[in-house]
């Protein structure tokens, strides 16, 4: 009889169920199923009414119906009983508002067409006017949380997104019982059992070992009306792989799976994927390199300084502090460039990159910036955008689209750079995701940090991980293990690739990378309201609010 762990990954477009055996590592079975409603952000289904900038909406029934007809197709490989332990992650911070008994107030009638009342995604950066005035009192008060965000909140977290709500939708604020993050609420729907994960409390929620939760003082001091945010928030704090509960009789029952088999609590998707990687000691730096990038690294030190975007004590690992950092686009800026500049028909992807591949570094003349969706490390600011800079009469695209990766590159470069400052080690870099499988952006990313990159054996690296959680909430006694030193040389395999740094390209890189330099501290931080005037003049045409 076997002993399999199944790891349920909630992506930003779909949900991938990955069957592991935990006596192997082998990857049994895989099942990906897409998002009925996708990534909601022109109008709500059934409406007509435009969602306002920079909205980033999800339909909460998607992330069940997805994960029902993904086990389905896993059952159809790995018999139920043989399932011994479950672990899910999560993109984050994707939160929605809901009742004490789990349901999402968009469910409700009343509240259907507020968009308020939907998921908010991840990338749902219409918070910003929030997150600001929580950066600004925030510093202040000299709050004790900021040194653990290098001093700066994102838009994309739980509070900013919470007193959203609170000010656009008073009625939604005042309805919702819970404001939780998807992850939990879909731990929810498996085990019957409300916990709030460590990981997306203390890398998204303001939450840490030493502070605990903002203070409420805190939240009255940004706006009375939302003084009692506190009492909204899951408080009940579960390490990744420890046992929330297990499969309650409901989901067994459309599922297909066992009643009864343990549960881990939920954790970040990017942070799953360093057990998945094979990472469980310090020198290793992680990346998921997909349409975003997040930068991952364990340590010992706990280090404050400017380049993370959070730091968390047993928030990756037990033992470790986990540090993440991050890019807000990289995949989603290639995807961008060939959708709307290449005219081919055919790959448009495999044609560019053929043509990128044999350009010289710095032959091209152009540097570009890497903000098309803002900057979440190490400037925190979503209002930033995109700019490329050299361009003449002889620019070609490839030209242009090499500069791009180049430009995410560098701006892995700087976030690297700032841990090694302050001597947090970085030896080689694990690397995962969709971009991984193009040999032109991991060998520039190479060249351009000096560091080694090595590809992880598992393209499912994030699942994996979540899998392994869900070995080790099982515990030895039922085929699993009682901690991530044990499980991770088992259920890993070495890495498929390393990249090397080439030592010509690194000497015109560091050239190049200077002029990136210049141009990140004059638009990122001299000048970075240029490009918040921008983006404001661009939506009062649209509103029509000009004099």
């Amino acid at each position: 009889m076997g002993k399999y762990a199944l790891g349920l990954d909630f992506g930003t477009e779909s949900v991938r169920a990955l069957a592991v055996d935990c006596k192997t590592g082998d990857e049994c079975s895989l099942a990906v199923e897409v998002y009925n409603h996708g990534v909601i952000t022109k109008n709500l289904p059934g409406l007509n009414e435009p969602l306002p900038p920079d909205f980033a909406l999800q339909h909460p029934q998607d992330y069940i119906d997805s994960s029902y007809a993904a086990i389905s197709e896993i059952l159809k490989d790995v018999p139920a009983k043989e399932i011994i332990g479950i672990g899910v992650d999560f993109t984050a911070c994707t939160m929605l508002p809901v009742k004490n008994d789990g349901t999402p107030l968009m469910q409700i009638d009343k509240f259907r067409s507020n968009p308020h009342a939907w998921v908010k995604l991840w990338k749902h950066h219409a918070a910003q006017p929030e997150a600001d005035k929580i950066n600004q009192v925030a510093l202040e008060r000299k709050e004790p949380f900021l040194k653990y965000y290098s001093g700066i909140i994102s838009s994309e977290w739980m509070l900013p997104k919470c007193w959203e709500i609170a000010n656009k939708a008073t009625e939604v604020y005042k309805a919702t019982d819970i404001m939780i993050d998807a992850g939990d609420w879909l731990v929810y729907q498996i085990t019957g059992k409300f916990c709030r994960n460590a990981c997306a409390a203390g890398y998204k929620g303001l939450w840490n070992a030493e502070t605990g939760f903002p203070a409420k003082d805190f939240l009255n001091a940004l706006d009375p009306k939302i003084k009692d945010m506190d009492e909204k928030w899951l408080k009940n704090i579960v390490y990744p792989g420890q046992r929330v509960g297990v499969v309650s009789e409901a989901f067994a029952t459309l599922s297909g799976l066992m009643q009864g088999i343990p549960v881990s609590a939920a954790t970040i998707d990017a942070h799953s994927g360093v057990p998945g990687m094979g990472v469980f000691s310090e020198g290793s730096i992680c990346i998921i390199m997909g349409t975003s990038s997040c930068h991952m690294l364990l340590s010992k030190k706990l280090r404050f300084f400017n380049g993370y975007a959070g730091v968390v004590k047993d928030g990756i690992i037990p033992r470790f502090y986990g540090y993440e950092s991050g890019q807000s686009a990289v995949g989603d800026i290639f995807a961008w460039f060939a959708k709307n500049f290449m005219k081919s028909k055919g790959d448009t992807f495999s044609e560019i990159s053929q043509k990128a591949s044999v350009l010289k570094p710095g032959g091209s003349g152009i540097v570009a910036l890497d903000w098309m969706n803002g900057n979440r490390s190490i400037l925190m600011n979503s209002h930033l955008t995109g700019m490329i800079i050299g361009l003449t009469l002889n620019s070609r695209p490839e030209e242009v689209y090499r500069a791009l990766i180049e430009a995410t590159a560098f701006g892995t470069r700087i976030i690297l750079d700032a841990y090694q400052k302050v001597g947090i080690p970085v030896k080689e870099i694990i690397v995962c995701g969709g971009l991984v499988k193009n040999p032109l952006i991991i060998q520039t990313y190479a060249d351009v940090t000096g560091i080694p990159f090595k590809v992880a054996a598992s393209n499912q690296a994030v699942a994996l991980g979540a899998a392994m959680f869900g070995a080790i909430a099982a515990g030895p006694e039922n085929g699993g293990f009682n901690s991530f030193e044990k499980a991770i040389p088992v259920m890993t395999k070495p890495p498929l690739k390393t990249y090397l740094p080439g030592s010509n390209a690194k000497t015109v890189y560091d050239q190049l990378f200077e002029i990136y330099l210049e141009c990140h501290a004059y638009f990122g931080r001299k000048h970075s309201e240029i490009m918040k005037r921008l983006k404001q003049l661009k939506l009062n045409t649209r509103e029509g609010t000009h004099e």
